[in-house]
């Protein structure tokens, strides 16, 4: 058990299964296979998940909560998906409201088939998505501490996905401070996201072929309108946010003015339009929860 470094919590959500799966997967934390003895825990809170199983095939009804379940987890994360609905939909797949397995809607890292899958190969699955979640967390320190090795590209619609999960994470952790979920980076689908590709500029900042930061900017007339400057809370502090303000006002050289807006608790992306020189010109209360402060900037010379 050299890879267990830390305790791996596991997560369980049944998607739509007959409920074969998910009696194994109880089944694997009894005594009688006890995979709490290899210092596995079953949480209900994703917020405190690893491991993140899945029985059951995806549908229209359950594909929603998935994705939200799955974004409220901290990286590294891990998917397994269990039994052979969630693997491929099995002889669901072609019914109308089914999309077929959890790799329609989820990067999965794991298959443990069967029908239904046994407790022995559940606790196997957990145990490779354990030293899998080591390797993530071992790449993630190699890019953190190289932060030389980020470049700074466009960004186009077919990385909206990506982009939309880091920006339900980044400001997932916005909404706790305000207890205000209606924040409409959250409530942005990928449909809308993709279409603001067509009006907007995005950037993104890579390390290793992760998308850890973005932005997205247009011009109205000599005022550029700078949105939603988000990094990767693991990368907080690396001066990636600044390094992407410098970048989308390069893109706008006939812009006399740059503004942006965000919340007045927001001090994690406030820091880096500070250090730009962005200045406070205005506030106003937009809910009984919050207040959005208004930063401007004008192009020297």
């Amino acid at each position: 058990m050299r890879a267990f470094k830390r305790s791996p919590w596991v997560i369980h959500y049944d998607a739509s299964s007959c409920n074969g799966c998910d009696i194994e997967v109880v089944a694997s934390f009894t005594p009688l296979y006890d995979l709490e003895r290899l210092g596995v825990i079953n949480t209900g809170n994703p917020k405190h998940a690893d491991i993140f199983l899945v029985t059951g095939s995806v549908n229209a009804q359950n594909v929603k909560v998935i994705r939200t379940i799955f974004e409220q987890m901290p990286e590294p994360r891990a998917v397994v998906a269990v039994g052979i609905c969630a693997t491929s939909g099995c002889v669901f797949r072609e019914c109308y409201n089914v999309m077929g397995g959890v790799d329609t809607v989820l990067p999965v890292d794991l298959y443990v088939p069967g029908c239904a899958a046994r407790p022995e190969s559940i606790i196997d699955g957990v145990l490779q998505a354990a030293e899998l979640l080591e390797k993530k967390r071992a790449f993630m320190r190699a890019m953190h501490g190289d932060i030389g090795m980020m470049a700074i590209e466009r960004a186009f619609a077919g990385d909206a996905p990506e982009i939309l999960a880091l920006q339900k994470i980044v400001y997932s952790n916005e909404a706790e401070i305000y207890n205000d979920y209606t924040l409409t980076p959250l409530r942005q689908s990928l449909d809308e996201l993709r279409k603001d590709f067509e009006t907007r500029t995005f950037l993104k900042a890579v390390m290793g072929g992760k998308i850890v930061g973005s932005v997205r900017g247009r011009l109205e007339g000599e005022t550029a309108d700078i949105g939603w400057l988000i990094v990767h809370p693991y990368f907080w502090g690396r001066g990636i946010g600044t390094r992407l303000l410098g970048a989308i006002e390069e893109c706008f050289p006939s812009a006399r003015r740059f503004m942006t807006f965000m919340g007045e608790k927001a001090r994690y992306t406030m820091a880096p339009f500070q250090n730009m020189g962005y200045a406070p010109f205005r506030q106003e209360r937009i809910s009984e929860h919050r207040e959005r402060v208004y930063f401007e900037k004008k192009r020297q010379g």
